[in-house]
């Protein structure tokens, strides 16, 4: 019998998490691809790979963790996308190589990502050192957490040294995601109205830097004034002594300010220096091992035996008002219990 080829890891050559870490070394497109379908699927089998590839890259340090990782949300129709198109090919312009996570929202029908943000940044989707990634939010908290922090891993693992991460609108993902990021960047538009009602508060206690995008031609001062408002509004609540996240503008369809604006992240970084970054750092880690057992305690409730037994009766009692939340609650609970 001919031995079976290994890897210096001890699995054989042939194992398909062993072929996604070497291509992942070897900086492969199509490997860095299917490594983040991979940790995306919800697929007991795709899980249970997922963490033996994501403990394999941290086991073989491929990645060093100095990348820097920002997240950027704002308003819809901000221009999002136009403004990372900018910033990425100025990036990758400057050696950088730039991957972009974009967590779109979720197709109801398929699961599947719906706004195609390859489609909307051509330019950059085409640059040879930035990857573009549209990953559906497989409509909860949990799947964001999940596939987004372990999308970033695998992107440092592949040499991309800037991870952009852009977030679906302005709500609790917003959070999510700037937890799991060094520096969350907000943008805005100047007409929004009042700034405190035109944005949530939470969204201005999380931001680490606020650009009032759009800010060409005549909307040029109007963007101004609208960033010395939104200055004033922070003031609010922020805290002394704590970072005081500055308020630039501009505009990411003319490419104006937007160097500025990548000072300002190198600022924030700079700000919390390395000590700093690595203490936040290992929170997002802990959070994102509670993110994990939750979402796993999730898929098991879902699959089990019996939960699916009880089901059906106890969503048509609820729905009929003969059976009280709670009530409902701590029978499929016990269901589920009775399993383990």
């Amino acid at each position: 019998m001919v031995p079976t080829s290994s890897t210096d890891e001890g699995r054989p050559a042939d194992d398909p998490v062993a072929r996604l870490v070497a291509g992942i070394r070897e900086r492969r497109r199509a490997a860095v691809s299917q490594a983040i379908t991979l940790v995306e699927s919800s697929r007991p089998q795709h899980r249970a790979q997922a963490r033996e590839l994501l403990s394999t890259l941290t086991r073989q340090k491929v990645s060093d963790g100095s990348a820097i990782r920002v997240g950027i949300s704002g308003v819809p129709g901000v221009g999002k996308s136009t403004f990372i198109e900018a910033l990425g090919s100025r990036l990758t312009g400057d050696g950088h190589r730039v991957g972009v996570l974009a967590v779109d929202p979720s197709s109801v029908r398929t699961g599947g990502s719906v706004l195609g943000d390859k489609t909307r940044m051509a330019r950059l989707s085409a640059d040879p050192n930035a990857y573009i990634r549209p990953s559906p939010s497989a409509g909860t908290l949990g799947g964001v957490a999940r596939a987004t922090f372990q999308a970033m891993s695998v992107l440092e693992a592949a040499g991309y040294d800037i991870v952009l991460v852009e977030t679906v609108g302005v709500g609790q993902s917003e959070v999510t995601v700037a937890g799991m990021v060094d520096t969350f960047l907000f943008l805005t538009l100047a007409r929004t109205g009042d700034q405190l009602q035109g944005i949530k508060k939470g969204i201005l206690e999380i931001a680490d830097v606020i650009a009032v995008n759009k800010a060409d031609g005549d909307r040029e001062q109007e963007a101004r004034s609208a960033a010395r408002e939104l200055a004033g509004a922070l003031r609010l609540v922020r805290g002394r002594g704590e970072w005081a996240p500055p308020v630039v503008t501009c505009s990411g369809l003319h490419d104006v300010g937007v160097d500025d604006l990548w000072q300002r992240v190198l600022e924030h970084r700079e700000h919390l220096g390395d000590d700093g970054l690595a203490a936040k750092r290992a929170r997002q880690q802990l959070d994102f091992t509670w993110a994990l057992v939750r979402d796993d305690l999730a898929e098991r409730l879902r699959h089990s035996p019996g939960v699916a037994a009880i089901r059906d009766e106890v969503q048509r009692d609820v729905l009929a008002g003969k059976l009280p939340a709670t009530t409902a609650a701590d029978r499929i609970l016990a269901a589920y219990d009775a399993d383990a």
